[in-house]
């Protein structure tokens, strides 16, 4: 049998280059290697963990989904479905929250972070939504789940959890391994090298979206912040000129070193200008193709109801397991 690959993207905010090079560009190179068999899921209930307006999220549902194979993941050979449409998830996780200790949940620096900005509106399901993500994860028992390096706090809560369900009541999930592309799994703001890009992002400037137009992807790059002195060089006292040459790397195709040797007598202003033509043509490839798409509502629906039917047909094996082991069933 392939092994597993399953992971997801929250359709909250606008998709950037970041969330394709750290996530979707992976996932697509996974997936041409023929060894896998992979489930992509658009994890619409992690984004009602905070505030949404219901008729936009509606829209990023489908806006994720097509994305999803605009960026390369070709439903042929990978299943891409929707989380909220498949109820077991939701179920596992109440298993979850009745064996997991409250000090596991309290070390999640996410948690941490995230309740310090809100205070007391923050959500019950905000505290608790690594314990979803780890039934995202072990209901399909997948042997590699890619991740950022901001989500493996939580993946091995997942593997903390698995092995705690295990030893309590019996074998039923396979503990995951994290996947992640060193170079491309971190990409960093244009306008804060020290800080992540986020679809959360205040100043918009930081991020270069999937869907920006050339010129707005023009006027960002140009606008990117750059390190003292001139060198074109990846090196830790470089953070932002390194994240420059991380993005080209990976919408380009060449090593950062031949991206290095080929701007080593370019100025930033020349090399931005590399950069930016660069992501406009590939970004415009994307755009052409997730157009298409999303006006082929048909098309799209039945995409994700073989994704979710497919999903269901290999979760509801493990809830009838789950309910068994823990005395659920008649």
């Amino acid at each position: 049998m392939k092994s597993r690959i399953f992971s997801g993207i929250q359709p909250s905010g606008d998709l950037h280059i970041g969330n394709y090079l750290g996530a979707l560009a992976q996932w697509s190179k996974l997936q041409e290697s023929g060894d896998y068999e992979i489930l992509f899921c658009v994890v619409d209930l992690h984004a009602i963990t905070v505030p949404q307006d219901p008729v936009i999220l509606k829209k990023k549902i489908r806006e994720v989904a097509a994305l999803y194979i605009a960026c390369g993941i070709d439903p042929s050979k990978s299943k891409i479905f929707i989380q909220s449409e498949n109820p077991d998830h939701a179920y596992l996780t109440w298993i979850f929250d009745c064996i997991t200790p409250m000090g596991w949940m309290e070390r999640m620096t996410q948690y941490k972070d995230k309740s310090k900005k809100n205070g007391e509106r923050t959500s019950v399901g905000l505290f608790n939504y690594p314990l979803l993500m780890a039934s995202d994860i072990l209901l399909y028992d997948p042997d590699l789940v890619p991740v950022g390096d901001d989500q493996k706090q939580h993946l091995e809560l997942a593997a903390d959890v698995a092995e705690k369900f295990n030893k309590t009541f019996g074998e039923a999930f396979k503990i995951p391994k994290i996947f992640n592309q060193k170079e491309t799994a971190r990409i960093m703001s244009l306008s804060n090298p020290t800080a992540k890009m986020s679809k959360s992002d205040e100043d918009p400037s930081g991020s270069i979206l999937l869907l920006d137009d050339a010129e707005t992807i023009e006027k960002k790059v140009k606008r990117a912040v750059t390190d003292s002195g001139n060198e074109i060089q990846y090196h830790s006292d470089k953070p932002a000129i390194s994240n420059l040459l991380a993005i080209y790397s990976g919408f380009s195709g060449t090593s950062i070193e031949n991206a290095e040797r080929k701007n080593k007598n370019s100025s930033y202003g020349e090399f931005k200008a590399d950069l930016a033509s660069v992501l406009v043509e590939k970004l415009g490839e994307i755009q052409r193709r997730f157009n298409e798409l999303i006006k082929d509502e048909a098309h799209l629906n039945t995409v994700l109801d073989e994704g979710r039917d497919f999903a269901h047909s290999i979760s509801s094996k493990k809830i009838e397991l789950v309910k068994d082991l823990v005395g659920l069933r008649r």
